[in-house]
């Protein structure tokens, strides 16, 4: 990451998105606004993308829009897509959003922090908050997902994509999660600073390759434990002893797959906030997706995008060497750990009956507070 000192003011892009989108977004940037004193200090500019654009214009990601991501100091989204909105080929054009900014600008370290949070059960009964507290660091333009438009379909018979996996790749990764935990508390079970590296290196050589390229990088971290875990295995083990787990790095399928499964014990890709960041740029959104089917409606759970908002003022924060906004970053954290202790400020998918507006509004109060 390329530090740099601190501005007088910060150029956020905005995009707002489909279905849910709208509303979580805009409970994320009340909630970023109340936790900075100094209200001049972001400079919010909003920007069109989405399916619903590529349904009214036949573009959904227009280059106007790429150039203010770009070149904005960070990118703060609320969801993309639509299901019933597909190109000819069967595949999202609302996605292209996210998928382009990965890697159009090299976003390659997909950060997805799994906490659970005061208030929350979890749907692992028998650990209680702060004893699931660890990050999934997902590479994020390699593997599958980088055959994206380049697959093969064969006569309507025989369909293929390509695995990618580099050195470079998988070193910055790697390097990234070890600076990572360098960072951290350590796992809640045991206080180490740990990185488990998740992979299917017994069978396919790609997997093996990315296991070898983590024990070197390792060799530079002494005072961080390296640890091991198969895709399979640890789809067991994050449900078996999630306190076991500091900081797991794999590669982009695998770690798109365990984020899920991690959020679902914490209380759902509801509470899960992201952050995408590269070496020049940084973009943060929820883990969840559109939902339509409550767009709207004013009951969609805006937590993981209120959060996202403070792992986007802690990144810029670090970054920039800006105390204040690291400050506002923590202080977001804190605010959402005391609202969701309410019962009558749970979410539905929480359990609760709260709307997305008296949840935003509860944590503004707190963050006044």
């Amino acid at each position: 990451m390329n530090e740099m000192t601190p501005k007088t003011r910060y150029e956020i892009a905005v995009v707002h998105g489909d279905g849910i989108g709208p509303e979580v977004c805009e409970a994320g940037l009340r909630t970023i606004k109340a936790a900075l004193p100094d209200e001049g200090k972001l400079a919010f500019r909003e920007y069109p993308a989405g399916a619903r654009l590529w349904q009214e214009t036949g573009v959904s990601f227009p280059e106007e829009t790429f150039n203010a991501c770009r070149d904005a100091d960070a990118i703060f989204h609320g969801a993309a897509g639509l299901p019933e909105v597909t190109a000819p080929d069967g595949t999202e054009p609302g996605l292209d959003f996210g998928l382009q900014l990965r890697f159009r600008l090299d976003l390659y370290a997909n950060i997805r922090p799994i906490k659970l949070h005061p208030g929350v059960t979890s749907a692992l009964r028998h650990f209680e908050p702060g004893e699931i507290d660890y990050v999934i660091l997902r590479e994020n333009t390699e593997g599958f997902y980088a055959a994206r438009g380049g697959g093969n379909v064969v006569r309507g018979e025989i369909a293929s994509d390509t695995s990618i996996i580099t050195r470079k790749g998988t070193e910055r990764i790697v390097r990234k999660a070890f600076e990572l935990a360098r960072s951290r508390n350590g796992a809640p079970r045991d206080g180490r600073k740990r990185v488990t590296c998740c992979d299917k290196a017994n069978v396919l050589r790609s997997y093996a390759f990315f296991r070898r390229v983590a024990r070197e990088v390792a060799e530079d971290y002494p005072d961080v434990e390296l640890d091991f875990a198969l895709i399979d295995a640890m789809t067991v083990h994050l449900v078996k002893r999630p306190d076991f787990y500091d900081v797991i790095v794999t590669e982009n399928m695998f770690g798109d797959i365990i984020s899920d499964l991690g959020a679902a014990t914490v209380g759902g890709i509801g509470m899960s906030p992201t952050a995408e960041v590269g070496d020049d740029n940084g973009f943060f959104q929820a883990a969840h997706g559109s939902a339509p089917d409550i767009a709207g409606r004013g009951i969609a759970n805006p937590i993981g995008t209120i959060l996202s908002g403070g792992l986007m003022l802690t990144w810029l924060g670090e970054r920039h060497r800006d105390n204040a906004l690291i400050d506002a970053g923590a202080r977001i954290d804190r605010a959402v750990g005391k609202v969701i202790r309410d019962p009558g400020l749970l979410p539905g998918d929480l359990g609760g009956t709260a709307t997305s507006a008296a949840i935003t509004d509860a944590v503004c109060e707190a963050l006044a507070g």
